[in-house]
């Protein structure tokens, strides 16, 4: 016979209702996916400098004081992740954030860790 920890048994009706509203599991996995590039204290920093106004490679790397080929590096495994997008401007390409999506998970995690 299995030990319940909570000493009470399964909660059937609890566990019926989270059940039925239970996301795929693929879909969990890529939220799981996604999670992990926000994993990456540099590519938050770029996100943050992206929360703050669209910028070229070489505005990213001055501000966070980094080579222009590890934010190029960066922002690659963003855009794959579709957290940002990028759009040409003569021969500058300008990233931003793909929508306001990004930014409220960056500021859910800063509020979250500022408490």
């Amino acid at each position: 016979m299995e030990e319940h920890i909570c000493g009470h048994g399964v909660h059937q009706d609890i566990v019926d209702k989270v059940s039925e509203v239970m996301p795929d599991e693929a879909l969990l996995y890529e939220a799981a996916e996604l999670l992990k590039v926000f994993g990456d204290p540099t590519r938050i920093r770029i996100i943050f400098v992206l929360c703050q106004n669209e910028m070229c490679v070489c505005d990213i790397a001055g501000v966070l004081g980094m080579t222009q080929s590890a934010i190029s590096h960066q922002l690659r495994v963003l855009k794959q992740a579709r957290l940002v997008t990028s759009r040409r401007e003569g021969k500058t390409i300008f990233y931003s954030l793909c929508d306001s999506h990004v930014q409220k998970i960056f500021y859910s995690a800063m509020e979250h860790v500022m408490e």
